[in-house]
């Protein structure tokens, strides 16, 4: 079973992420704010990500590439920005 780590603020929709992925296989763990997300990755080995860029304590692309073990990690980027 794939481990997943799903950093969404909205729990509704980390809820819903995770829902839709369980029965495929997918273990999710999941973090509302980025600090949540250093202390699920200091506790556990994740296989993937799924990101959410706008998070209320700080931006997921900054948090991604100051941390070189989640770097390594493939990612999902899900966001509601309407642009790069």
């Amino acid at each position: 079973m794939a481990r997943l780590l799903v950093i969404e603020d909205n729990e509704r929709l980390a809820g819903l992420i995770a829902q839709g992925l369980s029965p495929h296989g997918y273990r999710c763990d999941l973090a509302t704010t980025l600090a949540d997300a250093d202390a699920a990755l200091a506790l556990a080995h994740f296989d993937a990500i799924i990101l959410d860029l706008g998070l209320p304590d700080g931006d997921g692309g900054d948090w991604l590439r100051a941390r070189p073990q989640a770097r390594d990690m493939p990612t999902l980027i899900l966001t509601a920005r309407d642009g790069l």
